[in-house]
């Protein structure tokens, strides 16, 4: 795709968070979109984000479950990129009018302590890596109208992230196995959804071994110290205005994130 055409999508991506107006489907109007367009085109808004001062303090992998990935036909998950603006304190209030369609996802959050470079990386040696679990609630967001995504959108639109919220327990990594955490997310004090960390890929530390090897082949470094979402054990939730989310994790302890009355952004999308 020619460089002033990512330019240009990049524009309309960031006008549209900017403005908190979604937009048309890129792909709709773009259908020769490929992945790798999405991957430029999320470069350089997050190149521009951190311009502005913005610092990158982790990824997050998305379309980890197989119920997502053939919802969008595809065969791997894609990645986001995590900005020190966009982490919540645990309970704090999250200001619904600075957000456009926001879904609710409750998810753990591994904590690096070493570099990890692919290729060549292994689960073993992501697992080797991580310090430890944190539990997370991500606030995805989407400046696609409707959420009427494709792979090549989602990537684009920073695989459609918006905030996340972290709880204050460190878990050792070595002191559970990921993939049987179970979780239990409640909206306003009614439980509606349930999951384990095998959900993703199978296991949650294998989407961490797939993003330093995806992220090698851009010449890019897991960095320790960086935070990654390794992908949603359940559905994503619309958040309504003063919705009250609490996900409680075997083992990791409880986490919450909670939205202010204001509404959220739902226009209509436009060009």
């Amino acid at each position: 795709m020619p460089n002033q055409l990512v330019a240009d999508l990049a524009d309309q991506l960031w006008e549209a968070g900017r403005a908190r107006a979604p937009i048309e489907p890129l792909t709709d109007r773009h259908p020769e979109l490929e992945v790798d367009d999405g991957y430029a085109i999320q470069t350089r808004n997050i190149e521009r984000r951190v311009a502005a001062g913005a610092h990158i303090r982790g990824r997050k992998i998305g379309l980890t479950s197989r119920a997502m990935q053939e919802l969008l036909g595809v065969t791997e998950p894609d990645y986001g990129v995590l900005l020190d603006d966009m982490f919540v304190e645990d309970g704090d209030e999250i200001p619904l009018e600075t957000m456009v369609q926001p879904r609710v996802e409750a998810e753990m959050a591994f904590i690096l302590d070493q570099d990890l470079t692919g290729p060549g990386v292994t689960t073993a040696n992501a697992l080797a890596a991580i310090a430890g679990v944190l539990p997370a609630i991500e606030i995805v967001d989407s400046r696609v109208a409707g959420w009427r995504i494709k792979l090549a959108d989602t990537v684009a639109d920073n695989a459609s992230s918006g905030k996340v919220v972290v709880g204050g327990k460190l878990t050792r990594i070595t002191d559970i196995d990921p993939r049987l955490v179970g979780m239990a997310l409640s909206r306003n004090g009614e439980v509606t959804d349930t999951g384990a960390g095998a959900a993703a890929l199978g296991n949650p530390v294998r989407c961490v071994a797939w993003l330093a090897n995806k992220l090698g082949s851009f010449g890019i470094t897991l960095q320790a110290g960086h935070v990654v979402l390794p992908g949603a054990v359940h559905r994503m939730i619309e958040v309504r205005p003063g919705d009250v989310f609490r996900a409680e994790y075997a083992h990791l302890g409880a986490v919450t994130a909670r939205f202010s009355n204001g509404a959220a952004t739902v226009a209509e999308g436009h060009q």
